[in-house]
């Protein structure tokens, strides 16, 4: 099954003098010497914004252009938008890009890899599923 990689996982991946030997990290490598891992540009555009040095910024947009993006629709806005509500109504709070995630995760059949905790509480209320 194909798997939709949030943030939170690339980031500790990529960070520098990251622990290579960390779960997530050995787990990401294993899904892509597998072909499972799949991107949006949401994302993608997480994991460039705020990097200061130009090449740097290069350095990982070629390291990020080897998974291409899934389109994210207006079907996916909509349904993110439900998501969010869905979640507000029981109490729980998230950004636009999470519950974005989410949609092109159901959409797609696709089960999420996050270290994020927020996405366990979302999987109480919306027909995801994470990656274990």
């Amino acid at each position: 099954m194909k798997v939709l990689v949030d943030t939170s996982v690339w980031s500790l991946a990529l960070r520098r003098g990251s622990d290579s030997t960390s779960k997530p990290v050995q787990e990401l490598r294993s899904l892509i010497a597998d072909n499972r891992v799949q991107m949006i540009g949401p994302i993608r555009q997480e994991m460039l914004s705020g990097i200061r040095e130009e090449a740097q910024f290069k350095k990982l947009e070629t390291r990020l252009s080897a998974f291409p993006d899934l389109q994210v629709t207006d079907e996916d806005c909509v349904t993110a938008a439900r998501f969010f509500n869905v979640c507000r109504a029981k109490g729980i709070q998230g950004s636009n890009t999470d519950f974005l995630i989410c949609a092109v995760a159901v959409r797609h059949r696709l089960v999420i890899f996050t270290t994020d905790k927020d996405f366990a509480l979302y999987a109480k209320h919306l027909p995801i599923a994470l990656h274990r």
